[in-house]
């Protein structure tokens, strides 16, 4: 039996780039970078106001001039209006330019203005003060953003102000997720006692989504034949499969026959680790990947996020950094597994993460998904795990 960092390993080595593509920017958010944003000019592109107020030279103020006669006023996006002696000043208002002949910002609160006159009513004013300069953040042709970064918000902000109207982003593969068996009926149909709603698809398509990957969905009925020509239809179409039930030890789970009749090559069978212990991983001759799991809600979940989603970061140059979590509480597991705990996350006063194991009812229980917020990877070493270790964790929700 494959042990888990064997099965990772067999799994990123499989990882590859599927190429890049030109996208609006403002449909990009989510996918990953691929090529490195330069500034088109310098950011700011001019001195640049930061407080409203009056812009003066301060070599005037001290020199004892309090007094200035206002010449006009700036607003943002203006051409700047110059002054002509010491005791002039302009108006000017946020992220104006400033005039050449000026070089310090009075706020607004430390000014009294009356009959066209600015009196300055403070003593503490310093040379540059309210001032942005110049490229200060950026010069021209300096990268803002570097590829194989994951496109966020303020990536779409930066973009919009170099001018980058579309991006090249790495391409996703097509992946397509097909749940099997008799016994699953569709959404909005009325089961019977003995079926269950399909769920394992749309939660994994979910979960892609968040990632930037449209997949498609399909279900095959227990039959070997049916099974093998719509697998073999997708080995011609996808380049990853992710398959859900089928590839336990049941006199009806057709997969892992039918995928070595399609000449898929199985890279592991099985991995020590609960849930998710009949977990298949295999490739096809033409490179399609083909991830096998479980069939029970939460061994497919688990199998998602702790083999998918890293190789989907390996294949799109992501790096990501792992999280851990402090035990709240003592647990124990032990068959010679690799036991992936639900647990709740909860950041204490001192900013660590602690988790607290949530015990549910097996690896059918997805309801029991709803109240955790990850998986917590405990080693297979050990069959007893105190209060106040830190292990690793895998999260599938957001808890910040």
């Amino acid at each position: 039996m494959t042990t888990v960092k064997d099965a990772e390993e067999i799994i990123l080595a499989q990882a590859r780039d599927y190429g890049s593509e030109q996208v609006l920017f403002e449909q990009s958010p989510g996918r990953v970078l691929a090529e490195d944003l330069k500034a088109d000019r310098d950011l700011p592109p001019c001195n640049r106001v930061t407080m409203d107020g009056i812009a003066i030279k301060c070599a005037a103020f001290e020199s004892g001039i309090k007094t200035f006669a206002i010449k006009g006023v700036v607003a943002a996006g203006d051409e700047p209006i110059e002054i002509d002696a010491f005791n002039e000043c302009v108006e000017i208002m946020t992220g104006a330019a400033l005039p050449d002949s000026t070089d310090t910002i009075v706020r607004y609160e430390d000014v009294e203005i009356k009959d066209g006159i600015a009196t300055v009513i403070t003593n503490d004013i310093r040379k540059g003060q309210n001032l942005h300069y110049k490229g200060k953040d950026k010069k021209e042709g300096e990268t803002v953003a570097t590829a194989n970064e994951n496109i966020n918000p303020a990536h779409i902000s930066m973009a919009a102000s170099v001018g980058k109207s579309t991006l090249l982003v790495k391409k996703m593969p097509r992946v397509v997720i097909i749940s099997t068996g008799d016994e699953l009926v569709d959404v909005d149909a009325t089961p019977t006692p003995y079926q269950v709603r399909r769920s394992n698809s749309y939660a994994v398509k979910a979960v892609l989504q968040q990632h930037g990957v449209l997949a498609d969905t399909l279900h095959i009925p227990d039959e070997p034949t049916i099974t093998c020509t719509q697998i073999e239809s997708c080995l011609a179409k996808y380049d990853v499969i992710l398959l859900s039930g089928g590839i336990s030890m049941g006199k009806f789970d057709y997969v892992p026959q039918v995928l070595e009749e399609l000449s898929i090559q199985k890279l592991f069978h099985k991995v020590q680790q609960r849930p998710g212990k009949p977990f298949w991983f295999g490739k096809h001759k033409n490179g399609v990947l083909v991830f096998a799991f479980p069939g029970n809600p939460v061994s497919t979940f688990m199998c998602l996020h702790r083999y998918f989603l890293p190789w989907l970061q390996r294949s799109l140059g992501v790096t990501s950094r792992p999280a851990f979590a402090e035990l709240n509480e003592d647990i124990s597991f032990t068959p010679a597994l690799q036991y992936f705990a639900q647990v709740k996350l909860k950041i204490c006063k001192h900013g660590h993460l602690h988790a607290t194991p949530m015990e549910g009812h097996g690896s059918g229980d997805f309801a029991n998904l709803l109240d955790t917020d990850a998986f917590m990877e405990l080693p297979l070493e050990q069959s007893i795990f105190k209060k106040g270790e830190v292990y690793r964790i895998w999260p599938f929700k957001n808890i910040m």
